[in-house]
């Protein structure tokens, strides 16, 4: 149904200043902030909103990545992959031509290369978009959720992610930790991250989420996001979380395809809605929507990022939230598949979201909306109610301030050494010890011979990690992601404590010369420590331990990703999780595996038996002590 004719600015104006007030939207700990004038952050908000164009107010709508390691990169790789995507060579051309409201880095556009190169990178994109016709600074983000999802690497403190957190239930300790990265994040300029996941894990296979989710209990997700909100707001920096209304029970990864949430509405509110509930309460910056179906929700099948009944009827209507609403990325599989890139973000502002993330080409997503309102499809009094979110959210983050608050001294924060304490003590408390059966631990220092083999890392291999959908334009070559090497790491840790050391890493997916490698030097092993990254649904993995078992050398599993290898690997004398390859959780496995510290980890995930001869175990199972 056409829209009615847009009334005069003016107009809209003094109804959103009169419905604003009214609402009192504003979130709670930004009632304390004030700009460079003296206003609040809503008086600040309505009067940068006042003198935006119709133009520059489509802009502020969308959020999308440049490729360059700097303003003015002259490689031809980046500047090609920005007339790709962008119709622009650069930078300075995006914000004037497009006034985007955010831009987000990744690895693979040149973005994060060393700390002081992305606080370089932060500081000449918010010179240039202060400097343009919206003089509006850029919401600048990353997705570092830690984990799988770690954008940058060291020397930026690395932590294990969402799932040991929930291994440590410490919810003062996920604030820390969130606090740790939020001080890091916003020391290099960026000021905006799409953490935490707010998901629930109910389903032990699924593609995507699994470790990234802080485990399959509603009130430990929630304890566990509610602290991390905490921690990123106490170090100033917008936090999103996300996958609105549930991405915990998915079958298929929303970067190639459109999953399906069956769950009843009842079944929704028991599962999916606590951690998003606690979230509005607690006054979260953003959420972030999910692409997927939920008929019980929406009955015609509409992804959620497009569908008004989830986005507005129940996220604003019945939950009452009142924040930004961010779309997942929009050049996503999930969406590209079932709808025109022009017609996407028309259908997703319909919907009720506020932040359009990536799309798959700027020019035609800004000429879409910007059409839709000429045309009447969309009135300008609705961009101007989300623009004005997205104002207030720059005002109570600071960013509208005449004089924004310079970021610290980079080489005193990054990687401080408080803050590598603080990784530790994550790691340590998360590691958990599912069994022993052989009765092996602890093992002795300097004592008998160790081969440490398996899985040591590989670049990421799909959208769920490394941010970019297959057949993206990117640089040629892309800068190398940051990988832990986890066997390489280990077995360092082990020869440091006096034990003759054998490494002897495998790819990803054991070769047959691998695994009769592997065995053989197993026979020179008093005892044998073999790592693993999604063993469950790696065959070529179950082999090799199947055959390391084989050989009758006490074998000691370490699943460094999903703890539900347990419950696929049969023979193994003891078995650890600690839900991360990061070193520190490497680290904190020596620790556990030699005795110097007590397992202190307990499964916030049930483990079921998937294989023949092997244990399921419970949710909450931990040998402790």
């Amino acid at each position: 149904m056409q829209q009615p004719p847009a009334m005069g600015r003016r107009q809209a104006t003094r109804l959103l200043t009169a419905a604003a007030l009214a609402a009192g939207t504003a979130a709670p700990a930004a009632a304390a902030v004030r700009s460079g004038n003296g206003a609040g952050p809503e008086a600040t908000a309505l009067h940068a909103l006042r003198r935006l164009s119709l133009e520059e107010k489509v802009g502020q709508l969308f959020a999308t990545f440049v490729h360059g390691d700097r303003v003015g990169s002259t490689d031809p790789a980046a500047i090609a992959a920005n007339q790709a995507v962008h119709g622009v060579p650069g930078a300075a051309e995006l914000i004037e031509r497009y006034h985007p409201g955010g831009i987000i880095y990744f690895t693979w556009t040149s973005s994060l290369i060393s700390p002081t190169q992305i606080a370089r990178l932060s500081a000449d994109l918010q010179d240039l978009a202060r400097g343009s016709s919206s003089r509006l600074p850029l919401l600048i983000a990353v997705d570092q959720e830690y984990g799988p999802v770690r954008r940058i690497g060291p020397p930026a403190t690395q932590f294990p992610g969402a799932m040991a957190l929930g291994a440590g239930r410490d919810p003062e300790l996920a604030r820390a930790a969130a606090e740790v990265a939020g001080t890091e994040l916003t020391a290099m300029g960026i000021n905006q991250v799409f953490a935490p996941v707010g998901d629930v894990n109910a389903d032990p296979t699924n593609p995507v989420i699994g470790v990234r989710s802080f485990g399959e209990e509603p009130a430990l997700v929630t304890d566990m996001v509610i602290a991390q909100l905490a921690g990123f707001r106490r170090a100033g920096l917008a936090a999103a979380v996300k996958h609105f209304p549930g991405h915990g029970d998915t079958a298929v990864d929303s970067h190639t395809g459109l999953p399906e949430v069956t769950h009843t509405r009842p079944e929704w509110e028991r599962l999916d809605a606590p951690p998003f509930r606690a979230a509005i309460r607690a006054g979260t910056d953003v959420i972030m929507t999910g692409h997927l179906r939920v008929p019980h929700l929406d009955p015609s099948g509409t992804p959620a990022t497009l569908s008004r009944p989830v986005l507005t009827g129940l996220l604003r209507e019945e939950l009452g939230y009142s924040g930004v609403i961010a779309t997942d990325a929009l050049d996503m599989g999930a969406i590209r598949q079932h709808y025109a890139d022009a017609e996407v973000p028309v259908l997703a502002l319909e919907a009720g979201a506020d932040l359009l993330l990536m799309p798959p080409n700027t020019a035609v997503a800004f000429d879409a909306v910007l059409a839709a309102v000429r045309q009447g499809r969309l009135t300008e009094e609705r961009v101007d109610a989300s623009v004005l979110r997205l104002l207030r959210l720059k005002a109570a983050r600071g960013l509208l301030d005449a004089a924004p608050t310079p970021p610290g001294r980079i080489e005193r924060i990054v990687g401080a050494p408080a803050h590598l304490r603080t990784a530790s003590r994550v790691a340590d408390r998360a590691t958990t010890v599912l069994h022993d059966a052989g009765d092996v631990l602890p093992l002795a220092a300097g004592g008998g011979a160790l081969l440490v083999t398996g899985w040591n890392g590989a670049p990421p291999a799909s959208g769920g990690d490394d941010g970019q959908t297959p057949g993206q334009p990117a640089p040629v070559p892309a800068p190398t992601p940051y990988t832990p090497r986890p066997v390489t790491t280990l077995g360092a840790e082990c020869a440091r404590r006096g034990n003759p050391v054998e490494v002897l890493w495998t790819d990803p997916a054991p070769t047959p010369a691998q695994i009769d490698a592997a065995t053989a030097a197993a026979g020179r092993a008093d005892t044998v420590l073999v790592v693993t990254n999604r063993a469950w649904s790696g065959p070529e993995q179950r082999s090799l331990v199947a055959a390391l078992v084989a050989t009758g050398r006490p074998v000691i599993a370490v699943a460094v990703r999903d703890p539900y290898d347990a419950g696929a690997l049969a023979g193994t004398a003891a078995f650890l999780a600690t839900y991360s390859d990061a070193d520190v959780s490497m680290a904190a496995a020596a620790r556990v595996l030699f005795g110097e510290i007590p397992a202190a980890g307990r499964l916030p995930v049930t483990v079921p038996a998937t294989g023949p001869g092997t244990s399921g175990y419970p949710f909450g199972h931990g040998l402790t002590g």
